[in-house]
């Protein structure tokens, strides 16, 4: 069975996408079946794994409406070793249609659990916003990867997303849970930083990942080229640092079915 997780984070420019496809790459280096669902109509994920959104035959607009499954709409990305549930503009006219619709914010994972099977991870890169489309995130989930910046106002809009997460668990999806907060675009010559840093690793524990993904021009170039970083320049510290996240993932995973 697939482990499905959330990388979301309501405050935009965080790193969501970039986490979304690095983790992603870094999981199928490890040998791990990996599935990204892309749940913003950016479609930034999409693209910055190697599909050109405008292309699309079928996309998670359709899954949602359910006029496809998503053995059906998803795309293989040879170059980054994974599978894509991709995005583009017609999913912002998704909101309006979902709205009349019965169970309008558990549609993903209806069609998600028809593909359990088929993948060891389903990453859901969710848009900063709380909409229809994120609530159908998180009520698909077994948890949520948070990723965040060391600065202040992250801190701010992290108790915004905790308050959120509760509310979901409480009431649509019981099985919700902080799988865990990554430090990104970190830089350790920036004292604030490092002072936040200790802040969240007081306050979260063991909830903050020991992985730590440092500021790299090499991961901010990648999407330009349509790849991950960890596939654009392996040898680069940022793509170095997710694959190492990816193994701490599989590792807490595991830990996380034992204590099951």
């Amino acid at each position: 069975m697939a482990h499905i997780f959330c990388i979301a984070n309501q405050k935009g420019g965080v790193g969501k996408t970039t986490t979304t496809v690095n983790l992603a790459a870094g999981l199928a280096r490890v040998g791990q079946r990996v599935l990204v669902v892309d749940l913003d109509p950016q479609g930034n994920a999409t693209m910055g794994s190697g599909i050109d959104k405008r292309q699309l035959p079928m996309s998670v607009y359709e899954v949602l409406l359910e006029s496809a499954s998503i053995a059906e709409a998803r795309q293989r990305s040879d170059k980054a070793g994974y599978d894509v549930l991709g995005a583009n503009r017609e999913l912002a006219g998704a909101e309006v249609e979902l709205v009349g619709l019965e169970r309008r914010n558990l549609r993903l994972k209806k069609a998600l659990a028809e593909v359990s099977a088929d993948h060891d991870f389903v990453l859901i890169d969710c848009p900063p916003s709380l909409s229809l489309l994120t609530l159908n995130g998180l009520c698909s989930a077994h948890g949520v990867v948070v990723p965040m910046q060391c600065e202040y106002f992250a801190l701010e809009g992290l108790s915004d997303l905790v308050n959120t997460i509760k509310q979901v668990h409480a009431n649509l999806n019981p099985e919700l849970q902080i799988i865990g907060l990554l430090r990104v675009m970190f830089d350790p010559r920036i004292t604030l930083q490092q002072q936040v840093s200790e802040q969240l690793k007081a306050h979260f524990g063991d909830k903050v990942f020991d992985s730590v993904i440092p500021r790299n021009v090499r991961l901010a170039e990648a999407p330009s080229y349509g790849l991950p970083g960890v596939v654009f320049d392996p040898a680069s510290r940022g793509a170095q640092a997710f694959v190492e996240f990816a193994r701490e993932m599989v590792a807490r995973v595991a830990t996380l079915r034992k204590a099951a």
